[in-house]
């Protein structure tokens, strides 16, 4: 599985990388972003079978970069991870196609669940 990890956090996203290494296999392969535009351009040079999405980033937002990955492929999956657990992020994230969002910071446990309901959406 190939797994593309966006964050403008350098320590967020070796978080959500040492978590996910926890969790899944070796052989797994991991990307990194750390703005939405890198994002978007990293999903369609490397067809991610999963992305982890942080929203508030510099040059593009998260919420930018979702709608412009669904649209690359509407059947992207993309999880969001942020701080902003406002519901009204959490609706709009939804209706952009994310397939289920984590609260920052990310615990093995929350983890552990969405890679599980990933699994599920395969």
């Amino acid at each position: 599985m190939k797994i593309l990890v966006t964050d403008d956090s350098k320590i967020a996203r070796k978080l959500v990388i040492r978590t996910l290494k926890q969790l899944l296999p070796e052989e797994d392969q991991i990307i990194e972003a750390s703005n939405g535009l890198e994002a978007v351009e990293n999903y369609e040079k490397e067809n991610p079978d999963l992305v982890f999405l942080d929203l508030t980033m510099p040059i593009m937002d998260g919420f930018e970069a979702l709608e412009k990955i669904i649209n690359i492929n509407n059947k992207a999956k993309v999880i969001v991870i942020s701080a902003d657990i406002q519901k009204g992020s959490m609706e709009k994230v939804s209706s952009l196609g994310a397939l289920g969002f984590i609260k920052k910071p990310v615990n093995p446990e929350s983890m552990k669940e969405v890679l599980k309901r990933f699994n599920n959406e395969l």
